[in-house]
């Protein structure tokens, strides 16, 4: 079996430049180095600061998810990633080359590793589904038994072989991102960057196309990186997440991590959206801030695992002597994680609640008083 037939995503075999230990995180697939990116004034329009001081690692074989609202410099960082911009200080390594050095033949070598799927799908109207895919390929040179081939696996991967001869025109919605995806995959990328890949889709068709993507990456090994404003999709899908506001990062770690406890206003009311409120109407509306005598204490506990919230009312019932009620739930798997958020009512009053508090945090569980209800 020669280099082309062979399904796994393998690594460039250009030589590559020797990065320092010290610069580098634990086999990393990109790396930004101190990046910042200045678009220069243009026809009477001021320069604009697009990335500032972005510094941070994407493992190897992970699927990060990159968020921020429009301008906070998803669509630059992406472009870095793939050599269409260079930056204006700092370096991008990719799969241990500097791609932001690379020009002309180079970087048209090294970009064949670096696959792209896009949001409008930009395949070709008057290719076939078959002939989008084999684009590449013909850039690239195969030849074309080879190129049959190919373009055969992939639309079987990605579940449309019997669309071989449709044109886009003749396919839905889906169907055409499965196309582009089977195209960002053709010269067996081990970086796919996934560009708002589902904003123009139907809820039922992106939750297909996540999980297409994340059999690609659990058996192909392929790196992607999501770049999206819905944390729907972060959710979902990654791992790892990145959150960008103003071109800077704000936030960045494991998406439970995040879920549960974020730091900065823009990741609170990008979870607010995907979340909401976690209080039934009924209780919100009889929430009171001052404690009242006969009533009960508000407590939401943020819990977090297998079994997550299971055993703890029942655990604060019989360590504190109090008698707990659960006033509502909410159960997500995230990062491939169980996270969720459970209120409580404590009777007793304020001393009950303080009591409970100091518990909760005893035993390093997150909690938040709400206020009282009667």
């Amino acid at each position: 079996m020669n280099a082309h037939q062979s399904l796994a995503v393998g690594r460039p075999i250009e030589s590559r430049e020797a990065i320092s230990p010290a610069a580098a995180e634990p086999d990393p697939m990109v790396r930004f180095e101190d990046i910042s990116k200045v678009y220069p004034a243009y026809r009477g329009k001021p320069g604009v600061n697009a990335l500032q001081g972005i510094d941070f690692a994407i493992p190897r074989g992970s699927i990060t998810g990159v968020i921020g609202r429009s301008g906070a410099g998803k669509s630059s960082l992406v472009r870095l990633i793939n050599g269409l911009e260079k930056p204006t200080t700092g370096r991008v390594i990719v799969d241990g080359r500097d791609i932001s050095a690379l020009a002309g033949h180079e970087l048209r070598l090294a970009q064949r590793s670096i696959g792209m799927i896009f949001q409008h799908f930009n395949l070709l109207s008057s290719r076939t589904a078959a002939a989008n895919i084999a684009l590449p390929l013909e850039i690239a040179g195969w030849p074309k038994a080879e190129i049959r081939g190919r373009v055969a696996e992939l639309l079987a991967l990605v579940g449309i072989a019997d669309k071989h001869d449709r044109y886009p025109s003749e396919l839905s919605g889906g169907q055409k991102q499965r196309v582009g995806i089977a195209r960002a995959l053709a010269t067996r990328p081990s970086v796919l960057l996934s560009d708002e890949a589902t904003s123009a889709l139907d809820p039922q068709t992106t939750r297909a196309i996540l999980d297409l993507l994340a059999n690609i990456n659990r058996e192909l090994g392929v790196t992607i990186v999501l770049i999206t404003h819905e944390m729907s999709v972060v959710r979902q899908l990654a791992k790892e997440v990145v959150v960008l506001d103003s071109g800077r990062v704000v936030e960045k770690g494991h998406v439970a991590d995040i879920f549960t406890h974020p730091k900065h206003p823009i990741t609170q009311s990008f979870l607010a959206e995907v979340i909401g409120d976690s209080l039934p109407v009924s209780l919100a509306s009889r929430l009171v801030q001052e404690p009242l005598a006969s009533g009960h204490a508000v407590i939401r506990v943020q819990v977090r695992g297998a079994g997550a919230g299971n055993t703890l009312v029942a655990r604060l019932a019989r360590e504190l002597g109090l008698d707990v009620s659960l006033l509502s739930a909410r159960i997500d798997e995230i990062g491939g994680q169980h996270v969720g958020s459970l209120t409580l009512g404590i009777p007793g009053g304020e001393s009950a609640a303080t009591r409970a508090l100091a518990f909760l945090s005893q035993h390093q569980i997150s909690a938040e008083r709400l206020g009282y209800v009667a």
